[in-house]
């Protein structure tokens, strides 16, 4: 027989709670590993990730040899370390002679690898390669926007699949309001041939422009870089489907006799039972009959006193 085991103490018991599913999920935290061997660029690459993403990340610096995300049975020791550190996305860096700079972007569900992106490091330059104001640096829980540029975008599988895992990595904790202070930085995403993508970071400055609207200026701060699409797994059909479910709505009450029409909207039927007019019955007396004999009866009244008088003149 299996036991089930529950927490005894308060602490565990929150922090089960915290990872159990939710009606609405909060923000995705990042998991950030090295591989068995790593260059200076790809060290920098995850350093530099990881101070974008401070308040929501967690990096290891040690190195992993048994990680292989794209060979069976090298997920293991990721699907771990997702679990121990209660992340839905992870980047892996690693560097070989066949995959120089190689930078490998995926999402878990369950704790169980969803899919997967693969893209080679070029070009890379550091914040510290820029020189700006240091008031422009990203702080943190600022929402960044987002512009992808290319049909690339559109039409390209890969970079298609690409752009949704750039989105998930920077998109952050869910929130309904916002301050416009928060938003004073962009990622600029363009397509280039050969599944290529430059990625640069940029800060926005406000200008006076004589008007309410400010001028924006843009102001790189970095880090930028090429990335290379080298592979990229989709995920099963199934896992797919299981994780788009989503929880159902309070039970609306049916409305009797109501159709909604993409057209003309809401409309509503109204049930009239037979009128039965024939069956109805009059009033006995009404105004209308009385106001006529009261007329009739004044006439008549005026009109005795003349031919009485006529009979006593013909007497």
């Amino acid at each position: 027989m299996m036991k089930i085991k529950t927490p005894k103490k308060g602490r565990i018991r929150r922090e089960l709670e915290k990872r159990a599913p939710k009606l609405v999920e909060g923000g995705k935290k990042t998991l950030i590993l090295h591989g068995t061997k790593t260059s200076h660029v790809l060290n920098a690459v995850l350093t530099e990730l990881y101070h974008l993403k401070r308040d929501n990340s967690v990096k290891y610096s040690r190195k992993n040899d048994n990680i292989r995300p794209f060979e069976s049975g090298g997920e293991t020791s990721l699907e771990f370390f997702s679990q121990k550190s209660d992340c839905s996305i992870f980047v892996y860096g690693s560097h070989s002679k066949k995959r120089p700079n190689n930078l490998v972007i995926g999402r878990t569900y369950d704790y169980h690898i969803y899919d997967l992106v693969e893209v080679g490091v070029e070009n890379f330059k550091s914040m510290e390669a820029f020189s700006y104001d240091k008031k422009l640096a990203p702080k943190i829980g600022s929402k960044p926007f987002f512009a992808f540029i290319g049909e690339g975008f559109e039409s390209v599988e890969e970079l298609k699949h690409l752009k949704e895992m750039l989105l998930d990595l920077f998109h952050g904790e869910v929130v309904t309001n916002l301050n416009l202070a928060g938003l004073d930085r962009i990622y600029i995403c363009t397509a280039l041939p050969s599944n290529k993508v430059f990625l640069t970071h940029c800060a926005l400055r406000l200008k006076k422009s004589g008007t309410k609207v400010p001028k924006i200026e843009l102001v790189e701060v970095g880090p930028s870089m090429d990335l290379v699409v080298r592979r990229h797994r989709l995920p099963d059909e199934r896992l797919k489907k299981e994780a788009m479910k989503t929880a159902p709505d309070k039970m609306k009450k049916k409305e009797k006799n109501v159709v909604k029409d993409a057209i003309q909207g809401k409309l509503g039927k109204i049930y009239i039972p037979d009128q039965k007019v024939g069956s109805v019955p009059l009033p006995n007396k009404s105004k209308g009959l009385k106001r006529e004999r009261r007329e009739a009866k004044m006439k008549s009244g005026t009109d005795q006193p003349e031919e009485k008088k006529q009979k006593m003149d013909s007497e």
